[in-house]
């Protein structure tokens, strides 16, 4: 490891040099103007994995293509599948950039440019582990296969499909993903929770036509005010869900992780301050970071009826409309939460009106027991990578390709983002810290050392 490190550390330069060549390729897949690019981006990637000793390529999905590499000299050792993506999102200066956000500049010590963090620099640090091993001892100590999307960025809309169609050859004792961040500079973490989703939308249908508010008001029961009373009646007084069933499959917060949330360095007048808020709200009992990571929730993330327009119309709508999420823990379950969600909504429906009760969007909460060996090998890496023992946390959002691959690959999937959580993703003047780069790759030399010993120091 030590000859491992030391050649990480005399190519500090040149690594970040490749990473602003790969930085530099505008490869937005949500665009079709920028198509050409992300294939060179695809085919750039293939070839560096290729130089390094892997057997790499581009593959195609149905959209943009897949780059898969492959490293299998290993017999006997684990196989080790790392997911990434190398699609980002849009970006132009006029959106708040202080510099092209294609021509990446490193400023007070981190790279800027988009994609820096989100997902080029983690991936890129991953390969640099790798290539360091192959290197300087012409091999590896697991078997490693690259699997790095185009399409994260739009919705990943092929990827589950491609990964079902190659169950066999994906196969693998752990998958290693890094698309998010540490707590905090200096406090490297491990996402061992996903919440999932339930998205729906729900149209309350009322009179034939809009109508004349001054004619027809307070004889006719306003779809707006009808359906504002039925999603305001999905939540009581102490901040809980009030849909019959909901909390029946929920996991409750262990005692060890409720000591460990409470340890975090989590700075809630900071948090607040930041939202210009003056205090949070929620379910009763729970922490900020519980009801964030822990606890399933019910939103609105939008709501319309009538005349939105300038000026003045008097107006009583005929319909009113309203998008909701539900973000969901262990052991819930989307298809059944949007069940008794649709059940309730209908209890609460004016009787002659009609509810139009649509589906969209729906991913499975996972967790990952930290006791897994992966998990254990992935904590001693990042402290030998970053210096600092890692903190294990949840994300309150979804990651559905981390549901995938556990279910069918029937894998572990360890979450150790090396970014920080005011790197600026998806925002103008993204970065990527170069001391965080660095530490990526230490940390992912270390990985595959430990994950050869089977997770043990």
């Amino acid at each position: 490891m030590e000859d491992v490190l030391n050649c990480l550390a005399s190519q500090r330069d040149t690594s970040v040099g490749a990473l602003c060549e790969l930085l530099r390729i505008p490869s937005v897949s949500a665009d079709p103007a920028f198509a050409v690019d992300v294939v060179r981006c695809a085919e750039w990637l293939a070839a560096w994995l290729g130089a390094a000793g892997f057997q790499a390529g581009t593959e195609a999905t149905g959209g943009h293509p897949a780059v898969v590499a492959e490293w299998r000299g290993a017999p006997g050792a684990p196989t080790v599948l790392v997911y990434g993506h190398y699609d980002v999102q849009p970006a132009v200066v006029a959106d708040g950039w202080s510099s092209a956000p294609f021509e990446p500049q490193v400023r007070d010590g981190a790279l800027v440019g988009r994609g820096a963090s989100d997902d080029k620099g983690q991936v890129f640090a991953h390969c640099l582990g790798a290539a360091a091993h192959l290197n300087v001892h012409g091999t590896l100590p697991v078997n490693l296969v690259f699997l790095v999307e185009g399409e994260e960025e739009s919705g990943s809309e092929h990827l589950e499909a491609f990964v079902e169609a190659n169950r066999e050859r994906l196969a693998c004792d752990a998958v290693i993903v890094s698309d998010s961040a540490q707590f905090a500079a200096g406090v490297p973490a491990i996402t061992y929770g996903l919440r999932g989703l339930a998205y729906v939308e729900v149209t309350l249908h009322g009179p034939a036509r809009d109508l004349h508010s001054g004619s027809f008001g307070g004889a006719v029961l306003n779809p707006a005010n009808a359906l504002a009373a039925m999603v305001a009646a999905l939540h009581d007084s102490d901040g809980r869900v009030a849909v019959p069933g909901f909390y029946d499959a929920v996991v409750p917060l262990q005692a060890w992780e409720r000591e460990a949330f409470a340890a975090l360095p989590f700075d809630r007048a900071g948090f607040l301050k930041g939202l210009g808020l003056a205090d949070d709200w929620g379910e009763g009992g729970y922490s900020i970071l519980e009801r964030l990571w822990a606890r399933p929730t019910l939103d609105v993330n939008g709501i319309w009826s009538g005349y939105t327009g300038e000026g003045a119309k008097t107006v009583l709508p005929s319909r009113a409309a309203a998008k909701l999420s539900c973000r969901l823990v262990p052991d819930q379950d989307p298809v059944e939460i949007a069940d008794l969600l649709e059940a309730r909504l209908r209890e609460l429906c004016p009787r002659g009106y009609r509810l139009e009760f649509q589906r969209h969007h729906a991913a499975r909460p996972v967790l990952v027991p930290v006791e897994e060996p992966a998990v254990r090998a992935a904590a001693d890496a990042l402290e030998h990578g970053f210096g600092a023992r890692p903190v294990f946390t949840r994300e309150g959002g979804s990651i559905p390709v981390v549901e995938t691959f556990r279910r069918v690959l029937d894998a572990p999937v360890v979450l150790m983002g090396f970014g920080r959580p005011d790197d600026g993703a998806h925002g103008p003047d993204e970065r990527l810290h170069l001391d965080d780069f660095h530490a990526g790759a230490r940390t992912s030399a270390w990985l595959w050392h430990l994950l050869a010993k089977g997770g043990t120091p």
